[in-house]
């Protein structure tokens, strides 16, 4: 596996967006290795207020095409990874997030006694943005899933057409409104190598210090 993987640059450049997918199923511990390096994900304070379901049952893929609005991937991808954003994630105690921090010589006494009055994120509360924090830090992870599929030799397809309350019942979480969906992945094969559609030059986008007035 480690003769085949890609690096960072270079997953970024292969990475295409997969709409149909061969059969083959993803061998179980390669799929052990891009949750492992989901998880590695960064979130702010650490919070980890995101959680991936994995969806690999034909039964629960079933589920999946009705809540994205017919989308063919959740039911040719043998993987479909659904991000869920956990928005009252700040409010538990979390004393392990802290604790491990600690341990590992990551965390000051002060950075944990920050972390444990949560000011932030009653800021955040006060402003009505923990929902956005949880779904960007969620974000974040499956961009992480889709380079290090591409870097493994997979394929996978960012979904973010469907109905919330749909995928929530699909995986089991309709009455969960602390709960919110942010995107779903689809991993698997391609059945054909997608071609690039191209990108827009770089003075289209990138602006040095500020955004232009017009």
């Amino acid at each position: 596996m480690n003769a085949q993987t890609l690096s960072v640059p270079a997953a970024i450049r292969a990475r295409r967006t997969t709409r149909h997918y061969r059969p083959d199923p993803v061998p179980g511990e390669l799929l052990d290795e891009l949750l492992d390096l989901a998880v590695e994900a960064p979130t702010a304070w650490n919070m980890q207020d995101r959680s991936i379901v994995v969806v690999t049952s034909a039964s629960g893929r079933r589920d999946l095409p009705n809540a994205a609005f017919g989308q063919p991937q959740p039911l040719e991808a043998p993987v479909v990874l659904v991000f869920v954003a956990e928005t009252a994630a700040w409010r538990a105690e979390n004393a392990d997030i802290a604790e491990l921090a600690g341990r590992n010589g990551a965390w000051n006494a002060d950075f944990t006694a920050m972390f444990n009055s949560r000011k932030e994120f009653h800021s955040l509360q006060q402003r009505g943005l923990t929902r956005e924090n949880a779904v960007k830090n969620a974000m974040i992870a499956a961009t992480y899933v889709m380079l290090a599929a591409t870097s493994l030799g997979l394929s996978s397809a960012p979904m973010n057409g469907w109905d919330p309350d749909l995928v929530k019942k699909a995986i089991g979480i309709n009455d969960r409104p602390d709960l919110a969906i942010a995107v779903m992945v689809a991993i698997g094969y391609s059945d054909a190598t997608p071609p690039h559609p191209g990108r827009r030059p770089r003075e289209r986008t990138i602006f040095t210090e500020r955004y232009p007035s017009s």
